[in-house]
């Protein structure tokens, strides 16, 4: 698929009473994180009000400063913009914040206290103009538009808050209910084609957070709500109730499971906490919940319960001067004294010159005689798409460990019952899917294919939650589908457990397709795909793909069929 190389823009939109949209948009992946990986492009929103006082909320970060400040010197005075509204601090705002004081210095600022404490060091001024606001606090711009904030801290985002306008009924809900995807739509007119990138983006940034994601819920539920204004995607208006009852139904699953995994980490540049993201998510999607912990923000006493109710504990450090900060080393002293040597342990970090943190973490819970669910990762530097896909790869093989030591998903030793023996005898051809997107790729063996249409020519692929695969297989994404020949060669060689971030194709003999993903030469044939859409079907994604291209091979050879005794596992 050929790159979109359209330029980024502003885009500005009036969405109620003295209300505007500023969405800066890019249809390209901007930073190396996880809720980017479906590489849909972005818009960072930000909102002008000009009542009697005027209020800029939520301005861009780096990659749009210069883009955005021309649009907005266009449709207003900057010096007479009195607040500047954020819903949480990023240090990657720092560059459009200077340069907006440097045009508008009567501006003040106005966040939650954690937020206070990093604007002042993300702009290194400490005698910065900045108004903290409190929860069911006010401020009164005229025209009947007196924001209230409501704070929605989690242990990602601790500083941040959410803003209300009676005027409008908008709320401006920060990283709640957002997406990253680009489009002209400023608006989810048709809300669900957006469901999926939506319910991506909640288990990136949400469910490892579920308690407290729900705990914003309870205290946003008595407002008279309109839209949603969030930082990323079209606004909320026309799906407004059906995502919010979608976010509690995803939220319960969250809170529900049986197994839980503590994940405890610091940051000191956004990295360490990038690492543990793209871990959560791993976890997440086998079943399996995350409790995610930033234990510079966190009492010991919380790391602590956090520690002994779950089934497994992950800890990340950076490495500062040589040494693991003293929030880690005191996480590593709670752990070590209140959980049980039969939970399952991992370890990773990122580093600049050294790793030394992270040895240090290795070596104490080794010595301790914790088992490890992976091998320590250690990340040089800012994470790249292929590290993140490891740590991902990594997540889930924890995960699926967790739950193998917990017995909660053994397959049955007992005979299988007859409706079990009925459900065994539905056949599929043997296959092998391949995608490469970037620098990532994968495959898996499957065998639950099946055509579904002849006009386009199109086809189902049952993927189960917590394949390394099922990333690549989003609306959008291409991939091939390559049919086994009868004989074991291929299918002994993708039926083996891969490491996290092993090469699938190592010993392969391959050819590139024209949608980039490889094609193995030794299969009896071969399809290359384009999914069109995905269904939640129990624990497996059910995804429709049509058919773009394809070949005969091998075509003296017959199709390797998988043969079943019981319908209760592959």
């Amino acid at each position: 698929m050929a790159e979109i190389t359209k330029p980024r823009d502003v885009q500005v939109v009036p969405i109620g009473t003295d209300t505007r949209i500023f969405r800066s948009r890019s249809w390209a992946r901007l930073r190396f994180e996880i809720e980017y990986a479906l590489a849909k492009g972005t818009t960072a929103n930000s909102f002008l009000i000009e009542a009697d006082k005027v209020a800029l909320i939520d301005p861009p970060g780096e990659t749009f400063t210069e883009i955005y400040l021309d649009a907005l010197q266009k449709r207003t005075d900057l010096k007479k913009i009195d607040y500047v509204i954020l819903g949480h601090v990023n240090p990657n705002r720092a560059a459009t914040l200077k340069a907006l004081l440097e045009v508008a210095p009567q501006i003040t600022f106005v966040c939650s206290n954690p937020g206070a404490i990093n604007l002042r060091g993300a702009l290194e001024n400490p005698d910065l103009p900045i108004l903290v606001k409190r929860g069911g606090e006010t401020l009164d711009l005229g025209k009947g538009h007196s924001l209230e904030f409501i704070p929605t801290p989690n242990p990602r985002y601790p500083d941040e808050l959410c803003t209300y306008d009676p005027q409008t009924e908008i709320l401006y809900t920060d990283k709640l209910f957002g997406s990253h995807i680009c489009g002209d739509q400023v608006f989810d007119e048709g809300w669900q084609v957006f469901l999926e990138d939506r319910r991506y983006y909640f288990e990136c940034v949400m469910a490892p957070h579920a308690r407290q994601v729900d705990t914003s819920l309870e205290k946003l539920s008595d407002l008279k709500v309109r839209m949603y204004a969030p930082n990323h995607g079209p606004l909320v208006r026309y799906g407004l109730i059906e995502l919010t009852t979608a976010y509690r139904e995803w939220l319960q699953q969250q809170n529900n499971q049986e197994n839980s995994v503590a994940l405890i980490y610091a940051s000191a540049y956004g990295n360490t906490a990038t690492i543990a993201q793209a871990i959560a998510h791993g976890i997440t999607k086998t079943g399996v919940s995350v409790e995610a912990i930033n234990c510079e923000a966190a009492e010991p006493a919380e790391i602590q319960a956090a520690v002994e109710k779950a089934s497994g504990f992950i800890i990340g450090s950076p490495t500062l001067g040589g040494h693991a900060p003293t929030p880690i080393q005191t996480a590593l002293g709670i752990i070590l004294s209140n959980a049980a040597k039969n939970k399952l342990a991992g370890v990773f970090g990122s580093f600049g010159w050294s790793g030394e943190a992270i040895d240090l973490l290795e070596s104490k819970l080794k010595d301790a005689g914790y088992r490890f669910g992976f091998d320590p990762i250690r990340v040089k530097f800012k994470p790249d798409d292929v590290t993140l896909q490891t740590c991902e790869e990594a997540g889930t093989d924890f995960a699926q460990t967790l739950k193998r030591i917990k017995k909660v998903r053994v397959v049955s030793q007992q005979p299988a019952n007859n409706l079990e023996q009925a459900v065994g005898r539905i056949l599929g051809s043997l296959c092998v899917v391949t995608a490469k997107h970037g620098d990532v790729s994968s495959a898996m063996l499957a065998s639950w294919v099946s055509q579904a249409s002849f006009t386009p020519p199109g086809l189902t692929i049952a993927v189960a939650k917590d394949r390394a695969m099922e990333p690549l297989t989003y609306s959008g994404k291409e991939f091939v589908v390559n049919i086994l020949a009868e004989g074991r060669q291929l299918r002994k060689h993708f039926m083996k457990n891969f490491a996290p971030g092993e090469d699938r194709f190592a010993g392969i003999e391959t050819q590139e397709s024209q949608n980039g993903s490889p094609i193995l030469s030794g299969a009896l044939a071969y399809l290359e795909c384009t999914v069109k859409s995905r269904m939640e079907v129990g624990d497996h994604w059910l995804v429709y793909a049509t058919v773009e291209d394809g070949k005969v091979l091998n075509p003296d050879s017959v199709t390797a069929v998988h043969h079943r005794k019981s319908g209760n596992h592959y």
